[in-house]
């Protein structure tokens, strides 16, 4: 039986705009070479140009050489949702495990590497372990920070990740008709366009409603707290007590 390996990742998992992005890859071992003899290297130190042009030769090496890909966009409103009843590093674990699923037949075995999104290295792989369930039993589970620095197959999927996001967010741009920079509330581009994708009866889908950026933007336009959202669209107005004794005390 041939040993394998799967590296996970994420990308986007601070921005208020925009979708959160994971990918999982599996390779037979001894594919680890190919890898760097493409130049694949932690995707924040990488530029933009190097990014894509690495991506698309890890995506032709990924038919070339059968490959396993899994890539899970998981859209702000999944993310909202999640909030209401867990936070984000457990929605974090289901979205590995699913990208972790995707990538290749629990069957096979060898070993899975995290690039881990909790503070704790080590829950966080106990816990995507707990999620895969026995059927994974066969596979070794590693977690550790920064593995996208120091594991090679973690680093190309941080690459694909980063990819498919900046991807995914130049599409949004487009789509609004408004450049919507990375998402990061950090961007000026992105706090920029903040106040039109507030303006109307609830915030825009594209921007994560429960991060407190959309919070504060949308009391200061509004006066009143951001709505709940919901998967399935269905959205709750939440009134403001201080709008409520006003117009019950004119």
């Amino acid at each position: 039986m041939r040993d394998y390996s799967i590296g996970v990742d994420e990308a986007g998992r601070g921005p208020v705009i925009g979708p959160l992005v994971v990918c999982a890859m599996s390779i037979p071992s001894e594919d680890y070479s190919i890898l760097k003899e493409m130049g694949v290297r932690d995707s924040k130190v990488l530029s933009k140009s190097k990014r894509e042009s690495i991506c698309k030769l890890i995506n032709e090496k990924t038919i070339e050489l059968d490959w396993g890909m899994g890539i899970i966009v998981c859209e702000p409103s999944r993310i909202d949702n999640s909030r209401s009843f867990s936070n984000l590093n457990e929605l974090e674990v289901d979205l590995f495990s699913e990208a972790i699923v995707n990538s290749i037949d629990s069957n096979e075995s060898g070993s899975i590497f995290l690039d881990a999104c909790d503070v704790n290295q080590e829950r966080f792989g106990s816990n995507v372990k707990l999620k895969l369930g026995s059927a994974w039993s066969n596979w070794k589970i590693f977690s550790e920070h920064a593995m996208d620095s120091s594991n090679s197959l973690v680093a190309a999927s941080s690459i694909v990740a980063k990819v498919t996001r900046d991807e995914a967010m130049r599409k949004l741009s487009d789509e609004i008709g408004l450049d919507l920079g990375s998402g990061y509330p950090s961007d000026p581009k992105t706090r920029s366009s903040m106040n039109r994708l507030i303006s109307g009866k609830k915030p825009h889908d594209c921007l994560r409603w429960t991060w407190s950026t959309v919070e504060r933007a949308w009391d200061e336009l509004h006066g009143t707290p951001v709505p709940t959202r919901y998967e399935n669209s269905r959205i709750s107005s939440q009134t403001d007590i201080r709008h409520w004794m006003e117009g019950n005390h004119k």
